[in-house]
């Protein structure tokens, strides 16, 4: 995988959601210790559908290996110096998958409803498509109501439900769905 960076936009770039000034740009892996806290700060079930322990300091560094690898893009979001959100874009160069982007966003409860949320997709979004991406997709147990409607309300469609195919931290089977948005048809 190349670490050659394609972006559409110069970042840092500031913007105002719900009276405060939010500065965006990418994580680098000298993000390490604020993305540690950010990600640990979130409650379990926000990260409950990473492929990652993030408690455990080895998934951290593994997530921070892909964004030095090129492997991971991943813009945040920043409220001064604390990280409000981020929102991941996992490439690959697998021959039949690599027009296949996958995202994974999150947003501190606290700036939830404030179009935070939707900001960060519309990077990762141009981004995929300045990647050439034709589709990004995202998986997450069907319990997840919210991130449901999030990602719907972003144009995302159910693309597969699997039926007991993740547990929880409790041992209960869940679904799992797949969404997925076309990003070919992305204008911003």
């Amino acid at each position: 995988m190349s670490t050659r960076m394609t972006t559409p936009r110069t970042y840092p770039w500031a913007s105002q959601f719900g009276g405060r000034p939010f500065t965006f740009r990418l994580l680098k892996a000298e993000d390490k210790e604020l993305f540690k806290k950010f990600i640990r700060s979130l409650p379990d079930a926000d990260n409950y559908y990473l492929l990652l322990d993030v408690h455990k300091d080895s998934a951290i560094d593994a997530w921070m290996h892909g964004i030095e690898s090129g492997r991971t893009i991943s813009v945040i979001a920043l409220d001064g110096a604390e990280m409000a959100g981020y929102c991941n874009l996992h490439l690959t160069d697998l021959a039949w998958t690599r027009h296949v982007g996958e995202i994974r966003l999150s947003v501190a409860g606290k700036y939830r409803g404030q179009g935070l949320g939707q900001a960060l997709a519309h990077e990762v979004f141009m981004i995929a498509k300045a990647h050439g991406l034709e589709k990004i997709w995202i998986r997450m147990p069907t319990s997840q109501k919210g991130g449901q409607k999030v990602f719907q309300g972003l144009g995302f469609q159910p693309e597969a439900l699997l039926a007991d195919f993740v547990k929880d931290s409790s041992g209960r089977t869940q679904d799992l769905v797949m969404m997925s948005y076309d990003v070919s048809g992305f204008v911003n």
